[in-house]
């Protein structure tokens, strides 16, 4: 049997298929923005391949999940209408459903966790208006979740799932869709965001019976693995803790159909280090212009060329596409956008120093630990009276990250008593 024959024997079983994605592709021609496929120089040049960028960060929601829930909601009978919609998101999908309520003159409660940051409740609103109620509740989107199907079992109302629903999945896999008729061709890779896996799970189920060459691999936050941990234990299982930075995407447990799918067709999944979505934020802004939220952050944060250290390695030469998966960021996140980029870079650290409450020691301390790059960015302190010293939780930003070693070169010879502060200590999540 060759590989063509073991694709097609695959696809056949497949919960959702090419065949449904182009369904989809023509049901949501009117309801969604054909968004760009852009050239990036800068990812172009540090990787040796060409690199494109998908903008689904320019749909009218600000991210993909603009198709998925019209999808679903397009084929719902006029009785499920009636009952109305109830899902849970940590925004973007929200958005989608406020939008389609809107438009379809459907009555939808939208459930999002307490960590939605503000301007994704602002918008959901906004495109809801009369037709959507929103509730903030929990802390994760699993937490709303239950919510929604609670609230769904009391009331009747219709459960527009996020990710775990056929129709959902076909709706997300348009992306894939489009691009490759935008494109011309096949492309090399294609690396996807994972929170749940709908957007994985539709590209890849497009991908697998058009363009079966292409490589396509889901990246998801490292502190929010559902997806990988769900391949690994051979079923979906619940991560014990999930780091909300990329709210998009922090997602405790990957869907049933969502990780059959991507299970059955073999996709390759990788981490993520938050700090490096955090970094690749600033740079798709500063570079580009693009405003891209963490999650949408993660595709383009995840490839490098071979001895990158990058966890999808690319070959000079070929063509990979990038999904900015969402743009729906909240300008008062960029402090901790900030923190974590220069945390991840290895420019920002933490310490203890115990000084002595004497006048000038804080001045040796800047003339004989510091170099002459190092600068403090934090200096927490309160003279005590009647102690001989007293502690100072220290924040130093470095000139360049190869400079730590000369600097705790430099602590060590002092008489201070320096301690350092790394990041898994509560200690450094309380101020940094």
């Amino acid at each position: 049997m060759d590989a063509a024959t073991e694709t097609d024997d695959r696809t056949q079983s497949l919960a959702v298929t090419a065949g449904d994605v182009q369904q989809a592709a023509e049901r949501l021609a009117s309801c969604v923005t054909l968004t760009p496929l852009q050239i990036s120089d800068r990812l172009s040049a540090s990787s040796g391949a060409h690199v494109y960028l998908k903008r689904e960060d320019l749909q009218p929601v600000r991210s993909y999940k603009i198709r998925g829930a019209f999808n679903f909601m397009l084929q719902m009978s006029e009785s499920e209408r009636s009952r109305g919609v109830v899902c849970a998101s940590a925004g973007n999908h929200a958005q989608g459903i406020a939008r389609a309520c809107n438009e379809l003159s459907i009555h939808g409660r939208i459930f999002v966790p307490r960590t939605t940051p503000g301007q994704k409740q602002s918008r959901i609103k906004h495109f809801g208006g009369e037709w959507v109620d929103l509730e903030v509740a929990g802390s994760t989107y699993d937490d709303a979740s239950k919510l929604a199907r609670e609230y769904a079992r009391q009331t009747g109302a219709m459960v527009v799932s996020a990710f775990d629903d056929p129709r959902t999945i076909a709706g997300q896999g348009t992306v894939a869709a489009e691009l490759l008729e935008q494109l011309g061709y096949a492309p090399d890779v294609v690396v996807v965001p994972v929170g749940g896996g709908g957007l994985l799970a539709g590209v890849a189920a497009y991908l697998a019976e058009k363009s079966p060459a292409t490589r396509v691999v889901g990246v998801e936050p490292e502190g929010a693995a559902c997806m990988l941990a769900a391949l690994e234990a051979g079923k979906p299982v619940e991560l014990d803790n999930v780091d909300p930075f990329a709210d998009g995407t922090a997602v405790r447990r990957a869907g049933d159909v969502t990780y059959g799918l991507i299970r059955d067709l073999g996709v390759e999944v990788r981490p993520v280090a938050e700090g490096a979505a955090a970094s690749e934020m600033l740079e798709l802004y500063q570079t580009e212009g693009i405003i891209a939220e963490p999650s949408g952050a993660l595709a383009s944060a995840a490839i490098g060329g071979p001895g990158s250290g990058r966890p999808v390695v690319i070959q000079p030469g070929e063509t990979v596409v990038c999904l900015v998966s969402g743009g729906n960021n909240d300008i008062a996140r960029y402090g901790e956008v900030l923190e974590r980029s220069l945390v991840h870079e290895g420019l920002k650290h933490y310490f203890i120093v115990d000084f002595p409450q004497a006048p000038g020691a804080l001045r040796r301390f800047l003339d004989e630990v510091l170099g002459p790059e190092d600068d403090i960015a934090l200096f927490d302190y309160v003279k005590r009276n009647g102690a001989e010293t007293g502690p100072a939780f220290v924040g130093v930003t470095l000139g360049r990250a190869e400079d730590l070693d000369a600097l705790l070169r430099r602590m060590e010879a002092s008489p201070l008593e320096i301690e350092r502060v790394t990041p898994d200590s509560p200690l450094f999540r309380m101020f940094a």
